[in-house]
């Protein structure tokens, strides 16, 4: 048996010890409460700047009003040609001056800064704006420099990259690859085809670095006849940076809230993890302590729910210790409450076996019986007052009526003829929550003690009546009373103030004193006092107070 109990001692110790170095572990640089806190503040932000990030509406909006404008441009650019480079011939059809033409795209697209190009209805390149023609001399194509100043071949590189990302988590549809041949047609771009019919048409390509293309053609007409294409055609290059500079700000402000997200949960971490780890830390302490050397930290001056924690914790402290002192001072009374019938029981015993006489011999089996029963009374009384804490904590309250409840304990009671009369004045309906069996209990300890002091030609009046939020209930005798200044001590654990009539030991003094702790346990009150009658005691008055809910 030693060995189990070594076992089972180094086993607590050990989990206790791994308990302890697990809270110590937990209250590094940042505690998991805090990481929780900042991953939770952080999420949010993350959230709400990723769909600031998505911006694909604001993007589709760019793209929408960059198109319309090319249209206007395009627009006025056939209005022009259609006035200044087209001819009427002699006979009445009209002819596109393809040099006129070609001179007017080259000083338009100054202005605009747009590639234009000019295309015949049989669908032959007219005039390109980044064509310069020499007479005789072939084509020199003219190509944008970018412009000093610009961003840096890394720099690019890393925009492109990030605006790719997130191009992908926009879920755009892929678009259409824009070639540019080097002998074009119409036939190479679907919306010079609808021009040349007659249709206005803008779409958006990408080139082969993956950079957006605009297009737009309109056709240039004279008196309803389509005589050529205009198309404009423009990189998307401006609406990308655009863009990129929204998300660059965007992402600017977004390092500033992390931060300050960062220390104001790192801040609020602190002021709710620094004090459940004091209290985590002191309850350990005072778990493994063997004395009241250490105490939980009173924060009830921070007046919040912690504050709160830290009371409760203070005051279930407190209670454990009361109660561990209750168990120690139950454990001396019930010692020395054994040690009399057994000290009484050894005499007897010993003298018993020197006594030659049989009556004596008797007499003395007779005190060695009592004492037996008496200890057996004894210790059922202390099983149930040790058992009754743990039953009431793990039971449930029910209605119970107490006006049937003690009509019915009276009428048990006035079936004995040889006892006082029992008067019984409750309402019929009287509901309070309770344990029956333990509500019992108590009547029938208050009742008997009643009945047991109550002298002959005398009475027990039972009452019962509802007042405001209690149930009042008070049983009375019409015994020799209560000694004076013992009105409180009659509720302690093994004091006996039995009528002299009585044998010796017929009581364990335990009654009043767990019929005081059931009515406790139901958040009640039990009291006694004398029932003075012209400055006379002329009995005994229980009074007990029950919540109605």
């Amino acid at each position: 048996m030693s060995d189990l109990g070594t076992g089972d001692h180094d086993q607590n110790a050990s989990a206790s010890e791994t308990r302890t170095t697990r809270i110590e572990e937990r209250h590094g640089l940042f505690s998991p409460l805090t990481w929780r806190i900042l991953a939770v503040n952080a999420l949010a932000l993350f959230v709400l700047v990723a769909g600031i990030l998505y911006l694909g509406r604001y993007k589709q909006e760019l793209i929408h009003s960059e198109l319309e404008a090319m249209a206007v441009q395009a627009e006025m650019y056939a209005a022009a040609l259609s006035t200044s480079a087209v001819s009427s011939g002699d006979d009445a059809t009209n002819r596109v001056k393809i040099e006129v033409a070609r001179e007017m795209v080259r000083r338009l697209v100054g202005i605009t800064g747009a590639r234009t190009r000019l295309f015949a209805t049989n669908g032959s390149l007219l005039a390109d704006s980044r064509n310069i023609q020499s007479l005789g001399a072939g084509t020199i194509q003219a190509e944008e420099l970018p412009a000093p100043g610009e961003e840096d071949a890394f720099a690019e590189i890393m925009r492109q990259l990030t605006d790719g990302i997130l191009t992908l988590f926009e879920g755009e549809q892929p678009l259409p690859l824009y070639v540019d041949p080097p002998v074009a047609s119409a036939a190479d771009y679907p919306e010079v085809r609808a021009a040349l019919a007659g249709y206005s048409r803008g779409v958006v390509r990408v080139d082969s670095q993956g950079r957006r293309v605009l297009s737009v053609s309109v056709p240039v007409a004279r008196f309803k006849q389509v005589l050529a294409s205009v198309m404009l055609t423009k990189s998307g290059e401006p609406i990308e940076k655009a863009l990129h500079a929204v998300r660059l700000d965007i992402l600017k402000i977004f390092v500033f809230a992390f931060g300050i997200t960062v220390l104001l949960s790192i801040y609020l971490a602190g002021v709710i993890t620094r004090p459940l780890n004091r209290l985590a830390r002191a309850a350990e302490r005072v778990r493994r302590s063997k004395n009241r050397q250490f105490a939980i930290p009173d924060l009830s001056d921070r007046r919040d729910e912690i504050g709160d924690l830290s009371t409760t914790l203070r005051d279930m402290t407190e209670t454990l210790w009361d109660r561990m002192d209750a168990i120690e001072r139950f454990a001396a009374d019930v010692a020395h409450e054994i040690k009399n019938p057994l000290t009484s029981l050894r005499s007897a015993v010993e003298t018993a076996t020197r006594l030659k006489d049989p009556e004596r011999q008797r007499r003395l089996m007779e005190i060695i019986a009592e004492d037996v029963q008496r200890l057996d009374r004894l210790i059922s009384d202390i099983s149930d007052y040790s058992r009754m804490d743990a039953e009431l904590s793990r039971a449930e309250s029910e209605e119970v009526n107490l006006g049937v409840l003690l009509t019915t304990l009276g009428e048990l009671y006035n079936a004995d003829v040889d006892g006082p009369p029992v008067r019984v004045k409750v309402p019929d309906t009287l509901n309070v929550p309770a344990l029956e069996s333990r509500l019992t209990q108590v009547f029938r300890n208050l009742i008997s003690n009643a009945i047991t002091f109550t002298p002959e030609g005398g009475e027990v009046r039972v009452k019962a009546w509802c007042d405001k939020n209690w149930a009042v209930i008070t049983i009375e005798d019409d015994g020799p009373g209560i000694p004076p200044g013992k009105e409180e001590a009659i509720f302690n654990r093994f004091y006996t103030e039995r009528p002299a009539t009585e044998k010796f030991g017929q009581h364990s003094g335990l009654g009043l004193s767990i019929s005081k702790r059931i009515i406790a346990a139901h958040n009640g009150e039990l009291s006694a006092q004398n029932r003075m009658v012209d400055g006379e005691v002329k009995g005994a008055i229980f009074t007990i107070r029950l919540p109605l809910d």
